[in-house]
């Protein structure tokens, strides 16, 4: 496996690399189609400010949230200092690999989110030729140092916290050399993991929306004839009672 000698200090000067650029290259095309049909009023663009993520979305409000410089609103992940249900659209880059607390950050996501908003996830594939190199190699810069979540995991904790996921793919087949020449060379190897090895691509990309289970009372549709033959008959006997009173 090619050995990674660019040691970034953050996710975006990783991006800035071949290797990264062809990762960030797949990324926006996918945010860009499905963020162009979801709409509302509100959308967060968690960490990454200086990708734009959001770009091709219409809702009146986009904005970046993180602890990073650049961000639209500083703050912490797992904290989010926004009211319950009040974002329509919460997109997540490679947010959670690099959390300390995953799971909380999840739940604070689904705090926010409105009944039926969507959530827009992209991780690392463990189970890919990324992985691979990831396991083998010295795990020290960026995206190596990140923890890897299984996509079977990440839809187990959706699924726990009531969201339903409505689509998703892989992307990034190619192995994770360092020179463009190299990936360009591989880029035969999109379509045919599309077709031949679809999940093993190094990124997947998820698209899950928040249930919110409702009640509404199922009033029965009653058979008069059947509610009349099971009248007691002293109630129709009080029933004849009354109309003789009201007849005299």
């Amino acid at each position: 496996m090619p050995n990674s000698k660019v040691n970034t200090r953050s996710l975006s000067e990783w991006f800035a690399t071949p290797q990264g650029g062809y990762v960030l290259a797949r990324e926006q095309a996918f945010f860009d189609h499905t963020v162009s049909d979801i709409f509302g009023y509100n959308a967060l663009q968690l960490c990454l400010p200086e990708q734009d993520f959001l770009r091709s979305n219409r809702m009146p409000l986009r904005f970046t949230a993180g602890n990073q410089v650049g961000n639209d609103v500083r703050l912490i992940c797992a904290e989010l200092p926004f009211d319950s249900s009040s974002i329509d659209l919460v997109l997540m880059p490679h947010v959670l690999e690099f959390a300390d607390n995953p799971h909380q950050i999840i739940r604070e996501v689904e705090r926010v989110l409105m009944p039926e908003g969507n959530l827009l996830i992209s991780g690392f594939n463990p189970y890919s030729l990324w992985g691979l190199h990831r396991k083998l190699g010295r795990k020290q810069g960026y995206p190596w140092q990140g923890h890897f979540i299984k996509l079977q995991r990440m839809k187990d904790w959706l699924a726990l916290l009531g969201f339903e996921v409505v689509g998703g793919r892989f992307a990034a087949y190619a192995p994770p050399f360092n020179q463009r020449r190299l990936l360009d060379r591989c880029a035969f190897m999109e379509k045919a993991g599309d077709r031949w090895w679809p999940a093993s691509g190094g990124v997947y990309f998820l698209h899950a929306i928040k249930r919110v289970p409702g009640m509404r009372p199922i009033k029965p549709k009653w058979n008069e004839g059947l509610v009349h033959k099971l009248i007691p008959a002293s109630a129709k006997l009080n029933k004849g009672i009354q109309k003789v009173e009201k007849n005299e």
